[in-house]
């Protein structure tokens, strides 16, 4: 990769680092406009960014912590750049940060508390608590790349003319109405696979089987429409379930898990690839 292409400047669980070369085969060649409601790390919307491959693009999150991230890199990524240079690798500066309350920062400053904490907490972990406060620990990290310049100036012309909105999947699909022409890419919050392996608090409200579902039906109702799209989830028999019919197209896939607070645990897993049926 060249040193300007735009790439994630978050680590984010669920990352699709490992999934990305067979969802860039699946995503039509020209779109007009790109659609990913789940951002998170924004690891398929750069890689089509750095590929050219759409005219516009409209990402989405629930987390609004994460959103304005994204909107205060594209708007004043020099401001967010300035802001990280204040932040120092030290536990105490780090609890100090994180015990902010972001609602009394500006947005350049909310941003660089995102990068910051993301860049020095334990395991690249982004969770929050029940009352929405961000509580993952230290990582004792000896030099993390605290204000990576390049990469957020390459982010920032990636983001320059895209549309950011901050709430349901719905409320992202609802910005335009998705054509034959666009590609949505879904990448959700994963079912869990096991009791133990459950982790959606990426924001205050968690997404729960109820949103599995209402999600399956935007899928089909986007599949019914000849709309390219693409979702990501855990390969389990609830998903299975949820995606199985002649107008969806499953296939499981390896992944490797790129965050685990426990080593042994970021080997290869089944995830599930669906397509509409708009996708051949």
């Amino acid at each position: 990769m060249h040193d300007d292409a735009p790439a994630p400047f978050l680590k984010w669980a669920g990352g699709k680092r490992q999934l990305l070369p067979r969802i860039l085969d699946l995503a039509p060649a020209r779109i007009e406009t790109y659609y990913e409601p789940f951002v998170g790390g924004g690891a398929v919307f750069f890689a089509l960014a750095a590929g050219k491959r759409f005219g516009r693009a409209v990402l989405g999150d629930a987390n609004p912590e994460l959103v304005n991230c994204y909107e205060s890199v594209r708007d004043d990524v020099a401001g967010v750049i300035a802001e990280l240079r204040k932040h120092r690798n030290t536990k105490a500066d780090y609890y100090k940060v994180r015990a902010k309350d972001p609602s009394r920062l500006s947005k350049t400053a909310r941003a660089a508390r995102v990068i910051y904490l993301n860049r020095c907490g334990y395991n690249g972990l982004y969770r929050v608590n029940s009352d929405g406060r961000f509580n993952v620990p230290f990582g004792s990290y000896a030099r993390p790349n605290i204000c990576d310049v390049p990469r957020l100036e390459a982010a920032a012309r990636a983001l320059a003319e895209v549309d950011l909105v901050c709430g349901d999947f719905r409320d992202v699909l609802a910005e335009r109405q998705p054509g034959e022409n666009d590609f949505v890419y879904l990448d959700p919050p994963y079912v869990p696979i096991s009791r133990t392996a459950s982790f959606t608090a990426y924001a205050q409200r968690a997404f729960g089987p109820d949103d599995q579902r209402r999600l399956a039906e935007t899928l089909r109702a986007l599949s019914r429409e000849q709309v390219p799209a693409l979702l990501s989830n855990s390969y389990c028999s609830d998903t299975r379930r949820l995606y199985a019919g002649p107008d969806l197209i499953y296939k499981k896939v390896p992944a490797r898990r790129a965050i685990n607070s426990v080593g042994a645990g970021r080997g290869l897993v089944d995830e599930i690839l669906v397509r509409t049926v708009a996708i051949r």
